[in-house]
This record gives C-alpha cells, sequence and structure tokens, in this order.
C-alpha cells in the first residue's frame, strides 16, 4: 500500500488562518469529487470556522474520561475503518488525553499516512520541536506541546498562513480569535507586535529554509549540474590575507543588490594542513561575514581552484568574488594563478568578479617555518645532535676499525636522530657534516678531501642521499604525528564547546575559565564596546589581578566583529592555537547575549505580572469592593431616612449590616494590602518560639460558631515551633475560614497538627468538594477563584496570602485532596530545636506581623479567604 500525502498549513501565530484554509481547502477538494472527512477539528468558538465545517463529514470523537473530566479526542481507530482519501486532522502538535491510542497527534498522523490515507494538518511555528528555547526567549512562554521537526520536513507539502502583525492584532480585537475578556490581555501580553514580528520572522526564514532543501533534493534527484540562478548566492573566495575583508565586503553589497541573496565565505586548505594562512586574520574574516548575515565554510583539497569551483556549484552559487593575485611578476612562471584559472573554467553560468586590493603583487609573504611546529628546546637538540654527533661519533671510530660500511650506518643513525628531534633543516647539516667526516677520515686517501676509490664516491653519494630521504621521512611523519594530536585536541576542546551550547550549560565565567585552563594563560576576559568610538569595558574576567582595559595591551586578543574581543594574558599563543579561540570567542559573545535576554525577559515577565495585578485590583475595586460599599451606603440612606419611622429591631438589624459590610470591606483590604507587601518583598518576619496551641486557637476567632465548624487536635507535647507569631496566625485563619465556607452542613473542619521529623504540619481538612489536582497549584496564585465560587466571595486572595506568609517564615503551603472526599491544607512550620533565630531589628520602612496593629489595624485573622 502507497503511503499517504501529508500537507501542512504553516502559521506564523495562533489566529492567522490556518484551519480556516484547510476547510477551504477541504471544500474544493469535496466539490472535485474526493472522499474528504474531517477526522478532528477545533474551531475554538469562531464563528467564520465553525460555518466552514458545514457540509464535511465529520467522524465522532471518542469520549475519554481522565482525572474526573470527560474529554474528546480524535478517534483513529474509526478513521482507519472509514479510510478516506482526505482526512483533516487540526493542532498537529497537540498532546493526547491519556488512555488514547498515541500520546502525541502526529503519531495518530504517522498512522493514517501509513495506512495510505492523505492528511491535511496545520501546526504553529512555535510549537516545533527545534525553535523552543526562541520562541520563549522572545514571548517568554514556555511551548508544552511540540512536534519534531523532522516529522514536519517530510511533509509533501508546507504552506505557509502569513499574515502582518497589525491585521492580526485587529482580529484579534474585533473578537476573531478570543473571547472578549482575553482579547486585553492577549493584545498586552503574547500578541505583542513585537512578538509577531518575530513569530514571522521565524516562519518565513524557516518556510525559505524548507523550500531550499526541497530545491537541492529535486536537483539531486534529476541530476542538475547546472547553476540556477533562483536567488544571488555569492561565494568569496579566502586566502587568509588582509585582502579578505575588502572582498567579504565587496560580496555583501553584491548581495544587497538582488532579493535573497547570501554570501559564503569560503577558506580551502590543503590536505596536509600545511599553510600560511594567519588563523587569527581568518577568525576576524569569519566574524565579519556572519556579522554581514553571510556563512564562512573551511573546505580541504589540493587544488584550490577545482575545489572553489566544486563548492561553488554545490552551493549552486551564482557568483564568485576573488581577490587580485598578490604574486609578483616573477612568479608566474609557475602558473597563470588562482584567480585566472577559476575565471577560465568556471563556465558561462558562473560570474567571476576579480577585486583589486592594496596587497596586489606584493608576495604572499614568508612562508611558516616548518619547525615552528617544534618547541625551542627541541629545535635546539636537535642542532647539537646534528653537527655535535658526527663530530663526537668520528673521534670514538678513530680508536676502534670497524669498517666503511659499518661507519656509515653510524652516521645515518646520527642523521635519523637529529631529524626526529630537530627536524628537517638539523638532519640535512647532519647528513651533509658526515659525508665530510666519512670523507676525512675513513676514505683512501686518509686525512685528504678528495677520494680516490670511485666505489667509495658512490658509497658516499648513497649516504648522503639515503641520509637526506630518511630525514625527510622522519620529519615529514613528525609533522603529521602533531599535526594530528593537534587536530584531535582541537576537536575535543570544540566538540566539548558545542556540547555545551547544545545544552545551554555554560556560564560566561565557565566559559573564560575553560579557555584560560586549556590554553594555560593567567587570565581571560571578554571586553565590549558600544561602537567603534566608545571605550571598552570588561563583561567578564577571570584569573588573578585586573582585567585589561584594551585588546591591544593582552597577550592574545580574538576580535568578534568591530564590538567585541576575548582578551588573554600570560603568553603569546603560536597561530594554531589561536583556530581554536576563534569558536570560544564567538561563543562567549552569544553566552552573553542570551545571558542579557534572560534577565530581559524576566524583567518583562515582572513587568507583565505588575500588570496583571494591576488589572485585577481594578478588577476588585470595581466590583468586590463596591458591594459592601453599596450595603453600607444602603444601610445608612434608610437610617437617616425621615419619612420612615424605624423600629428598635430594625434599626439593630440595618446596623447590623452596616457592620458586617465594614468588616468585610476591612478584610478585603487586609488582603490587598497583605498581597501588596508580598509582591514588593517587605515582609519581613519576627520569629520566636512558641506553642502551636497558643496561636491556632486565635486564628478562629473570624470562624461563625467556631466550636461547631471547626475541631481542633493539637496535642500538648507537640515541640514548640519557630514562627511569626501574627503571621502564622493569619495563614491558619484564611485557611481555616476557607475550609468552613466549602465544607457541607454538619461537617465540621479538622486542624490537626503532629511532628514530622523536624518539621511540625498543621492540617486543616474539610469535606467539601474538593479541587483536581491540575487546579491544585492554580488555586495558589493572587485573585483565582476555584469552581463556582461568588464573585461576592472575595477577591481570591486568602490561600495566595497564606502561603506567602508562610514560605515569609520559611515553612510551606500546599493543597492534598482528602480520604474519602474534600480537601486538605498542609502547613509546614520549623521546629525551634532545629532552626533557632534570633529576633532583629526590622528595617526601616518595611512591614512587619505587627505593622497592622501599629496602623490601627487589628492582627485578628482575615473572615475572608477564597479561591
Amino acid at each position: 500500500m502507497a503511503r499517504g500525502k501529508l500537507r501542512i498549513y504553516l502559521g506564523a501565530a495562533p489566529g492567522v488562518g490556518k484551519t480556516y484554509a484547510m476547510l477551504s481547502e477541504a471544500h474544493r477538494r469535496v466539490e472535485r469529487g474526493t472522499d474528504c472527512v474531517v477526522a478532528f477539528v477545533e474551531h475554538h468558538g469562531r464563528t467564520r470556522t465553525e460555518v466552514m465545517l458545514h457540509g464535511l463529514e465529520q467522524v465522532a470523537r471518542r469520549e475519554l474520561e481522565y482525572r474526573g473530566g470527560v474529554f474528546t479526542e480524535m478517534d483513529a481507530d474509526a478513521v482507519l475503518a472509514r479510510h478516506p482519501h482526505v482526512a483533516l486532522v487540526d493542532e498537529l502538535a497537540h498532546t493526547n488525553v491519556p488512555g488514547s491510542r498515541n500520546a502525541k497527534r502526529w503519531q495518530d498522523v504517522e498512522e493514517l499516512l501509513a495506512a495510505g490515507i492523505d492528511v491535511v494538518s496545520t501546526v504553529n511555528i512555535q510549537h516545533l520541536e527545534s525553535l523552543g528555547d526562541v520562541v520563549e526567549s522572545i514571548t517568554g512562554v514556555r511551548q508544552q506541546e511540540t512536534v519534531p521537526d523532522e516529522f514536519v520536513r517530510r511533509a509533501d507539502q508546507i504552506e505557509l498562513v502569513d499574515m502582518s502583525p497589525e491585521a492580526l492584532r485587529r482580529r484579534m480585537a474585533h473578537g476573531n480569535i478570543y473571547r472578549p475578556d482575553k482579547v486585553d490581555a492577549a493584545l498586552s501580553n503574547y500578541f505583542r507586535p513585537g512578538n509577531l514580528t518575530a513569530l514571522r520572522e521565524l516562519a518565513l526564514l524557516w518556510v525559505a529554509d524548507r523550500v531550499d532543501a526541497y530545491l537541492k533534493q529535486y536537483r539531486s534527484e534529476h541530476r542538475v549540474s547546472a547553476i540556477w540562478g533562483s536567488r544571488e548566492r555569492i561565494v568569496v573566495g579566502l586566502t587568509g590575507g588582509p585582502e579578505g575583508r575588502t572582498l567579504i565586503r565587496r560580496a555583501a553589497r553584491l548581495a544587497e543588490k538582488g532579493a535573497g541573496g547570501e554570501v559564503l565565505a569560503v577558506y580551502i586548505a590543503r590536505s596536509d594542513g600545511l599553510t600560511s594562512a594567519s588563523p587569527k586574520e581568518l577568525a576576524v574574516q569569519r566574524t565579519l561575514v556572519e556579522d554581514l548575515g553571510g556563512t564562512f565554510h573551511h573546505v580541504v583539497g589540493d587544488d584550490i581552484p577545482a575545489a572553489l569551483l566544486d563548492f561553488a556549484r554545490g552551493v549552486n552559487a551564482t557568483q564568485i568574488v576573488l581577490g587580485s593575485s598578490r604574486r609578483k611578476a616573477w612568479q608566474y612562471v609557475f602558473g597563470p594563478g588562482v584567480g585566472a584559472t577559476v575565471a577560465r573554467e568556471s563556465g558561462p553560468d558562473l560570474d567571476v568578479h576579480i577585486v583589486t586590493h592594496g596587497e596586489v603583487a606584493k608576495g604572499r609573504g614568508l612562508p611558516v617555518a616548518r619547525g615552528a611546529r617544534l618547541g625551542r628546546a627541541r629545535i635546539i637538540w636537535g642542532w647539537l645532535v646534528g653537527l655535535g654527533g658526527p663530530v663526537i661519533l668520528a673521534l670514538l671510530l678513530n680508536t676502534v676499525q670497524l669498517g666503511l660500511a659499518n661507519d656509515m650506518l653510524l652516521f645515518l643513525t646520527v642523521t635519523v636522530a637529529a631529524a626526529l628531534l630537530g627536524g628537517l633543516l638539523p638532519a640535512l647539516a647532519s647528513a651533509a657534516l658526515g659525508s665530510l667526516l666519512l670523507n676525512f677520515f675513513y676514505t683512501p686517501p686518509l686525512h685528504r678531501w678528495t677520494i680516490a676509490d670511485p666505489k667509495n664516491i658512490i658509497a658516499i653519494v648513497i649516504f648522503v642521499g639515503v641520509g637526506v630521504s630518511v630525514a625527510s621521512v622522519v620529519d615529514l611523519a613528525a609533522r603529521r604525528t602533531h599535526q594530528a594530536a593537534r587536530l584531535r585536541a582541537e576537536s575535543e576542546i570544540l566538540s566539548f564547546l558545542a556540547g555545551n551550547v547544545l545544552r545551554g550549560e555554560t556560564s560566561l565565567e565557565a566559559l573564560l575559565e575553560r579557555v584560560r585552563e586549556t590554553f594555560g594563560m593567567e587570565s581571560a576576559a571578554l571586553l565590549e564596546r558600544a561602537d567603534d568610538r566608545a571605550p571598552w569595558t570588561c563583561a567578564g574576567h577571570v584569573g588573578p589581578g585586573r582585567p585589561v582595559q584594551r585588546p591591544d595591551e593582552a597577550d592574545v586578543d580574538v576580535p568578534v566583529g568591530d564590538r567585541a574581543a576575548l582578551a588573554l594574558t600570560g603568553r603569546v599563543l603560536p597561530a594554531e592555537d589561536r583556530r581554536v579561540l576563534a569558536a570560544f570567542a564567538a561563543q562567549a559573545v552569544v553566552v552573553l547575549d542570551r545571558r542579557r535576554l534572560q534577565e530581559e525577559a524576566g524583567h518583562a515577565r515582572a513587568l507583565a505580572e505588575g500588570n496583571r495585578i494591576r488589572t485585577a485590583l481594578l478588577a476588585a475595586v470595581s466590583h468586590d469592593l463596591r458591594t459592601p460599599l453599596a450595603g453600607i451606603k444602603a444601610a445608612v440612606s434608610s437610617l437617616r431616612s425621615d419619612d420612615v419611622a424605624w423600629s428598635e429591631e430594625d434599626r439593630a438589624e440595618l446596623l447590623e449590616g452596616i457592620e458586617e459590610g465594614a468588616d468585610r470591606l476591612d478584610h478585603l483590604v487586609g488582603n490587598l494590602l497583605d498581597m501588596s507587601r508580598l509582591q514588593t518583598g517587605t515582609v519581613t518576619p519576627i520569629i520566636r518560639e512558641i506553642d502551636l496551641d497558643e496561636v491556632v486557637p486565635m486564628a478562629l476567632g473570624g470562624v461563625p460558631d467556631p466550636e461547631e465548624s471547626v475541631e481542633l487536635d493539637i496535642p500538648e507535647t507537640l515541640p514548640m515551633v519557630a514562627v511569626d507569631a501574627g503571621l502564622l496566625e493569619r495563614s491558619v485563619a484564611n485557611l481555616v475560614e476557607n475550609a468552613v465556607k466549602y465544607s457541607p452542613p454538619g461537617e465540621p473542619v479538622l486542624v490537626a497538627a503532629s511532628v514530622l521529623s523536624d518539621r511540625v504540619e498543621v492540617r486543616v481538612v474539610d469535606r467539601g468538594p474538593g479541587v483536581p489536582d491540575e487546579a491544585k497549584e492554580r488555586i495558589f496564585a493572587p485573585f483565582q477563584r476555584h469552581g463556582d465560587a461568588p464573585r461576592g466571595a472575595g477577591v481570591g486572595l486568602g490561600l495566595a496570602v497564606a502561603r506567602g506568609f508562610a514560605e515569609a517564615m520559611g515553612g510551606t503551603l500546599n493543597a492534598e485532596d482528602t480520604p474519602g472526599g474534600g480537601l486538605t491544607m498542609v502547613l509546614t512550620l520549623r521546629a525551634a530545636a532545629v532552626a533557632v533565630q534570633e529576633t532583629r531589628p526590622a528595617p526601616p520602612g518595611a512591614d512587619t506581623a505587627a505593622a497592622p496593629a501599629a496602623q490601627g489595624r487589628s492582627v485578628r485573622p482575615e473572615r475572608q479567604a477564597s479561591w
């Protein structure tokens, strides 16, 4: 059976019209006679989307019970049994209710595709798994429902459903996306213009990359080698010379002239790894091309023109930018040069630009000395062995007659030793000196610089040739071994760095410490500046002493663009060590930017929370506070009325109503003030050792008929607790009054205490309707009411204040199910034996547990505490 085809409508944000577009496509297919059914589509109460479902066959959903609720999910079994030609499946990233056929909806879609059913689905860009961290940094919201990128990439068709941020916000304001009561919050949080613009850019870039992948796949399958100029791709050939910066900027200007232009800088390194390119200059050029929006590539190839052309054709480039040759005129006798060769072999479909620069005809500079790869001590020993070894050996052989053949083998051994220690040049010197000594001391006529026997001439020539050959091989093997060891070390360092980058575990200080330890430096610092004229500042530093103030003051500096640099002190590193520093420097800047983004995101979340609190306060003032005020005003107006003769009973009833309204208003304001103190961090508890049986009974003062509605079980043998008496009383009062409010008539609330290791637990147990597990944490949030709590029951701060006071005293407050039904509040406090804290004066302006009394308000527990 052939696999079904998958078509995905990808949205830049919720509400852009993915589901509507999918349903429109379904109607078109039905009109063409295609067997198309709705497997699962959620219209979210949007009228226009709901209308589009009319006329389409819908497969009945499957109902599942989970934690006391009934939920509906797509019935994959029913869809497979129906086996339509096309199935519509909305919300690809959705997580199914436990008990479903699969954990994720995209897994259901995979089964439909495997059964030969074509699927049309929808997903938003923020639900792609690889973009979770990016979306969270932009919006401050972590998407819990995700779909693997690979599954979406395998789709046969991906269609972007796009809309400008302004148009989407207008749709939101008109109520076409969310209910009217959620519009203001959505527009001021997730649907801010900046968020929508960033999400739109993510979607456009992701789809553009997917289109590019489609094109590459098509060219590969159809063996298309010709260059298609669908977009300007400009390859810049770099040699590691200073002219590379000029070439990169020139290529960037060329790319700006066409829509969607792309710059790819490539450096061709010879396969033997021996090159005269400056790693520091290459690092600067890499940073420059990345700052200009391009990419840097490192390619190995012995034939530089062929490797460059192969790379250009492989990436479907349209232009190549090369610099004019730096060779002098006489050097052209060795060949036409890279630029001329590339221009001759590029063909008609690839333009080659030869750019002049200030380094033209100045030569390639001196090559890097091969001996520079060895340590100074090894080079000195190599020369000592190469020059002193033959002399010492000649003196020793003058006392022993071994024959010319054995003498040559001994001199050859010295030559090999010089090669192993100092490289090629000491070995060549050793071979030359050894041949002279062999001629002078051991070939007749002795002690003369002539050779009488032609056979001896041949022998000495062979000795020199073998010595040079062996020295060359030994030198090459030593350099290759050194190169392999260095590359292995670099790969291990870069692998470590890449792992930390992927996991996001490396802090700036840890990264700098890794650099310092890896290269044996004294200190490492990351310097930055706002612009080219601004002074340098230190963003991070490790090591003794004060950091350097400027990059040029350091022993090693690796620039990252024009505004950042990694500066190291201790010693001057060789060119080979500088290569891996470019990766560390770039990552250090990324870590710094990530840290700042996290700080900004935290600040934004704090502002959003403050805005939410202000909105809730306005709601409380507009309704919850006005209700008791209205009752008080009505009672006072009635008492002041002259045209009604009130009896004593009526007057007492009206006065009682005024008192109850005032108490209720006082409690509401008290909770608001307490929540404000918690939000601003001005609660400073005065910790003392007290007995629970002294505080808990006082917390029942606000409960009507406490002897009938509350049952106490506080053993006298309990240890003392280290708490603030006022804060504990108010916390327990809020918990008890909240439990009494939700308990059925005739079922008293149990307040029990017990010892648990070094803690004391206070459990407030009710037999009310209880709270689902998913809401047990939400009920402690400010301004939250659970279930069908009446609006007049309070502003929803009682439990939030209780938990805030508990945490301020070093305790915890959590909700659990009561066995047999109901809810149990567990207040855990520190026993005095393990939490002795001396009384300390409160800072000026800070609130304490006794502050309400000082303000003329009793420390009496609140009567109102609601979810």
